[in-house]
């Protein structure tokens, strides 16, 4: 089939959790081609992630490579391109800028001790208003503590400190930096004054040398060093912008730029993301606070750490019956473990799932935290738990849209994005629970697009980020709350939210 493109083009690349994808999309937002190419994560003992940055590099040129030769298009077409990545990991780099050890990523729970400190030390009143984020162990503060306390030879030897994307990029253009949107989530950024926080450096003996300069999101780093274009396939010169976090690139990517509208996606982890006009924080310090990748913009985050994972852990464990089944139909299993789920009635009778399968942080900050089925009796049958599976994931994204409604965040309309916007059923309980309509995102690869069109913006095709989504966003199926859901929903919403202080306490004795 022949797919009209538009110039001119540009190429959008993730680097995620799982392998690196990426993209290239044309001047009306469409994606052209793609190509995803994986590396593993290495888990020395319990409660770490680590990844090797080369693995990253060879994954990032591969993906690109293959995508832009399987697009048709010139790369002398291929005006810019942008990096989105995931968020919070520590790349040390020497003098040398060789890669000291691997990097420490947002999932790795090891530095429980050092945010402790950091609480202790700083205190919350003045992380709220140095940094507006509290201290927790996937942020990138506390793993530089965690470096100097238990691998002092290798301390010794940084002198740089990256985020992931922003390693590609200085492997892509030769040059060190980072941007506002990542920055934010290291713990040693001015979230309100988009800038380092010297009283935070100051504080946790961080040299301030050791951090890039800080961009806007869609400022051009350098143009592609003649080794990258080599590696990539694309034309020496090529502009490279800044690029964004995952999640801010996802919000550009799905249209959630600017207070009422937001993003909620469903991936392997959950996040809720609010864009707001000024620097908001939570007075309990539950959401996170970011700046967005478009120019002054900020964003309110919850977090919940096993979304579809959740899912993911009930197909490899317990869903043999829809795996067999989808395998001998040549269908994905995660549309028959749906299927069973729409089979038991909103609120599945009673039966609550708590997706705490990796300890959680929104809104309970809580590493020791762990799922729980509630509930079972003999009248339960597997479509209860299925779709009690789907309401605890849902119920904890909810979390994040309580708190903002207390804050009095702007909440009109969901944009779904993520693995699970790939079911109406998923969508509709989403619209049900959080009472509010949903429409479905454009793409699936939110998160690229948006890191596209950043490479849009650094390389002139638009004047900002804003332009750069005016002129590409679209969006699927809209789907409005069905009241006659809500009163279910809510009696389950509150035997959820029950939950956890109950067993708070046991959790903490069992992590023991």
């Amino acid at each position: 089939m022949n797919v009209r493109k538009y110039g001119p083009f540009l190429v959008g690349l993730d680097l995620g959790t799982t392998g690196a994808k990426a993209g290239v999309i044309d001047g009306s937002g469409a994606i052209v081609s793609s190509s995803f190419v994986t590396y593993k994560t290495s888990v020395p003992f319990p409660g770490w992630a680590e990844q090797d940055p080369s693995e990253w590099w060879r994954a990032a040129t591969r993906s690109v490579r293959t995508a832009v030769d399987s697009s048709g298009v010139a790369i002398g077409s291929i005006t810019g391109i942008g990096v989105s990545g995931q968020m919070h990991g520590s790349v040390f780099l020497d003098d040398s800028g060789e890669v000291v050890r691997p990097c420490i990523l947002w999932c790795d729970q090891r530095t429980s001790s050092q945010c402790e400190w950091i609480n202790r030390t700083v205190g919350t009143e003045l992380l709220a208003k140095w940094t507006g984020n509290p201290a927790l162990p996937g942020f990138t503060a506390p793993k530089i503590l965690w470096l100097e306390e238990n691998e002092p030879e290798s301390y010794r030897r940084v002198r740089h400190i990256l985020l992931p994307k922003d390693y590609i990029n200085m492997r892509l253009s030769g040059i060190t930096a980072t941007e506002v949107s990542d920055a934010s989530g290291t713990l040693l950024f001015d979230v309100r004054s988009r800038r380092w926080s010297a009283p935070m450096l100051d504080a946790l003996r961080i040299p301030a040398e050791w951090l890039p300069p800080v961009l806007e999101s869609g400022d051009m780093i350098g143009g592609l060093s003649s080794e990258a274009a080599e590696a990539t396939g694309l034309m020496e010169g090529t502009p490279v912008a800044a690029g964004g976090a995952d999640n801010a690139c996802g919000a550009l990517g799905m249209g959630v730029l600017s207070p009422g509208r937001i993003a909620v996606s469903t991936g392997s982890s959950g996040t809720v993301l609010a864009p707001t006009n000024a620097p908001m924080e939570d007075p309990e310090m539950r959401l996170h606070s970011f700046c967005h990748a478009v120019p002054g913009t900020w964003y309110l985050m919850g977090v919940m750490l096993s979304a579809g994972l959740a899912l993911r852990w009930f197909r490899d464990e317990l869903g043999e019956p829809e795996t067999s089944l989808a395998q001998a139909r040549g269908v994905d299993p995660y549309d028959l473990l749906i299927d069973t789920a729409s089979g038991a009635p909103a609120g599945s009778e009673g039966l609550t799932f708590l997706p705490y399968l990796t300890g959680e942080r929104t809104p309970h900050a809580d590493a020791d935290a762990r799922g729980v089925l509630f509930g079972l009796d003999l009248t339960k049958k597997r479509s209860h738990v299925l779709r009690a599976v789907v309401e605890g994931i849902t119920f904890g994204l909810k979390d994040s849209i309580t708190i903002m409604r207390e804050m009095d965040v702007p909440l009109y309309e969901v944009v779904a994005g993520g693995g699970g916007s790939r079911s109406r059923f998923w969508r509709q309980v989403q619209a049900d629970v959080f009472e509010l309509p949903i429409i479905s995102a454009g793409t699936s690869d939110a998160a690229m697009l948006g890191a596209g069109l950043l490479g849009g913006v650094a390389s002139g095709v638009w004047s900002s980020p804003t332009e750069a989504c005016n002129a590409t966003s679209s969006y699927g199926e809209r789907l409005e709350p069905e009241p006659d859901s809500f009163a279910a929903y809510r009696a389950a919403y509150e035997r959820y939210r029950g939950l956890y202080p109950a067993l708070k306490s046991e959790f903490a004795r069992t992590a023991q």
